[in-house]
C-alpha cells in the first residue's frame, strides 16, 4: 500500500476509524505532517480540529535524529538510551530544550491566530499523523493529551514500522495503523508526495475546520456521490479500465487523457485527481488505449482515434446516474493533451474547461482553432521544446487561453513543489471555469 499524499492518507485511514464517529472526540493533529491527515479525519468524523503541539528534542549534531520531545503543559518525553549513547550532556539537553520551547510556544500563536486550544477533559483525543518513526514524538502528544483530561486516547497513523505497538501500546488506549511493514526505513518511502508542509498550511486546515459551513454562504451545490469505484467505460466497440471519484457535493467532472506510456495508474495524474477531488471536483481515470492496443505505436499517435475514445468516454460519463448536468472538463498531459483539445473542438461537445499539463498542443493541428473550451497551457520552464510548440499551439487558439510556465520544471514536474503548482493552476481554472450545464448532445 502506497499513500499519494497526506490527504490521500487522511481519506484512507478515515475509513478506518468510522467507529468514532458519534463519540465525543476531538482530533489532534501533529505539526506538520500530521495536521493534513487530521483534517480529512476530523472532517469525515464531523468532529473538532485542533493541533498537538509537541517539538522533537534533535540531537545536537543531527537534529534529525529525536532523543525526546516536548508539548504545551510542559510535558517531556526524553529517550534517555540515546541521549546517554550519543554522550549527550544536561547543559547541550537543556539547551535544545530551551530552543525548541520557544518555537512550540510561537507556533501555538502563528496557528491557532489567539484561540484558545479545545478542551480535552472527558472527551475521546485522537491523535493524529503521517507516520511513525521513533515514536517519540507520539509519545509525547499521547500524554499531553492525557494530562489535558482526555478520557480516552486513540493513536491513529498511516504507517509505521512493524514492532510499533510495542513502544507505544501503553500510551494509547487504542493504536490504529493502516500499514506496520517490515521494512519499514522512513515514513516518507511510503508516500508518492511526501513534500514539507508549511505552517500556512497548516493554518488553512485549521481555519477551515473552524470556518462556517459553505451551505450557511451560499445554496447548496448539486450532490451526486460520494462515490469511488473501478469502472468499465465503454468507448465505440471497447471496454476501458477506469476509477471514477465523485466527492459529495460534486459541482464538476474532470476527465484525464494520460500521455503515451502512462495509464490510469500514473501516480502524477492520481496525485492532481486527489487534489482535483479535494477542491470538490470528481475525476474519470481512464485508460484511453487496451494492453493489445497500447502494444502497437502508431497507436499511441492516433490523434483522431484518441480523441474519439474520449468523446466516447464522455457521452458515457454523461449517462451515469447523478452526472447529468455536471459540467465536464478535460486534463491532458503530453500526447492526451492534443486527444483532449481535438476532442474538445468538436461540435456540441460541450466541455466546459481543458487543462494540458506538458502538452503537445501541436499534434492537435488545425483542431486548435476550433476549441471554445476555455484553456491553461501549463509547461515546465526547463523543458525547451515543449514549450516552444505550446507557444505555437497557443498562438493557434481562438478561446479564451493561457499559458503558464513552472519555473525549474522540466517535462515530467518531478522537481521539488513543480506538481504541486501544476495542481493549483489546474484547480483554480477548472474551479473558476466549471459551472453545472446541461449536456448538449
Amino acid at each position: 500500500m502506497f499513500f499519494m499524499d497526506r490527504r490521500d492518507a487522511g481519506r484512507q485511514l478515515a475509513a478506518r476509524l468510522e467507529h468514532l464517529r458519534g463519540e465525543n472526540v476531538v482530533v489532534l493533529g501533529l505539526p506538520r505532517g500530521g495536521v493534513p491527515v487530521a483534517a480529512e479525519v476530523a472532517e469525515t468524523l464531523g468532529a473538532p480540529l485542533d493541533v498537538c503541539l509537541v517539538r522533537k528534542l534533535g540531537l545536537p549534531f543531527q537534529p534529525e535524529l529525536g532523543m525526546g520531545a516536548i508539548g504545551e503543559g510542559g510535558v517531556s518525553v526524553i529517550n534517555n538510551d540515546v541521549v546517554r549513547t550519543a554522550r549527550v550532556t544536561p547543559e547541550e539537553l537543556a539547551e535544545v530544550r530551551a530552543r525548541e520551547q520557544q518555537i512550540l510556544e510561537s507556533r501555538a500563536l502563528r496557528y491557532r491566530g489567539g484561540r484558545p486550544p479545545t478542551g480535552l477533559k472527558g472527551r475521546t483525543a485522537l491523535v493524529v499523523d503521517d507516520g511513525v518513526a521513533t515514536g517519540s514524538t507520539a509519545h509525547a502528544a499521547c500524554r499531553i493529551a492525557r494530562a489535558c483530561g482526555a478520557a480516552r486516547i486513540v493513536l491513529a497513523v498511516p504507517v509505521a514500522p512493524q514492532d510499533w505497538t510495542q513502544w507505544l501500546g501503553e500510551q494509547a488506549d487504542e493504536l490504529v495503523c493502516l500499514l506496520a511493514p517490515s521494512n519499514f526505513a522512513a515514513v516518507g518511502q511510503f508516500y508518492v508526495d511526501f513534500s514539507q508542509i508549511d505552517d500556512d498550511e497548516v493554518v488553512a486546515c485549521l481555519n477551515a475546520a473552524v470556518a462556517p459551513p459553505l451551505s450557511a454562504l451560499r445554496p447548496e451545490p448539486r450532490r451526486a456521490g460520494p462515490m469511488d469505484r473501478e469502472v468499465d467505460v465503454r468507448a465505440g466497440s471497447v471496454v476501458l479500465r477506469g476509477q471514477l471519484t465523485v466527492p459529495d457535493g460534486v459541482t464538476g467532472i474532470v476527465v484525464f487523457a494520460h500521455g503515451s506510456g502512462s495509464s490510469r495508474h500514473s501516480p502524477r495524474n492520481r496525485f492532481v485527481a486527489a487534489r482535483l477531488n479535494r477542491a470538490g471536483l470528481g475525476t474519470l481515470l481512464f485508460d484511453l488505449l487496451t494492453e493489445e492496443d497500447a502494444s502497437d505505436q502508431e497507436n499511441v499517435f492516433d490523434i483522431g482515434g484518441l480523441a474519439r475514445r474520449l468523446a466516447d468516454a464522455t457521452d458515457w460519463l454523461h449517462g451515469q446516474p447523478g452526472i447529468q448536468g455536471l459540467a465536464m472538463g478535460y486534463f491532458g498531459a503530453s500526447t492526451g493533451a492534443a486527444a483532449a483539445l481535438w476532442a474538445a473542438a468538436e461540435p456540441g461537445a460541450g466541455i466546459a474547461a481543458v487543462v494540458s499539463r506538458g502538452g503537445r498542443p501541436d499534434l492537435a493541428g488545425p483542431r486548435l482553432a476550433m476549441v471554445t473550451a476555455p484553456t491553461l497551457l501549463i509547461v515546465g520552464s526547463h523543458d525547451p521544446v515543449v514549450l516552444d510548440l505550446n507557444r505555437e499551439g497557443q498562438a493557434q487558439l481562438r478561446c479564451e487561453n493561457r499559458l503558464v510556465t513552472v519555473p525549474g520544471a522540466t517535462h515530467l514536474f518531478e522537481e521539488h513543489g513543480a506538481l504541486e503548482r501544476v495542481t493549483e493552476l489546474a484547480r483554480d481554472w477548472f474551479t473558476d471555469h466549471m459551472t453545472p450545464a446541461p449536456h448538449t448532445a
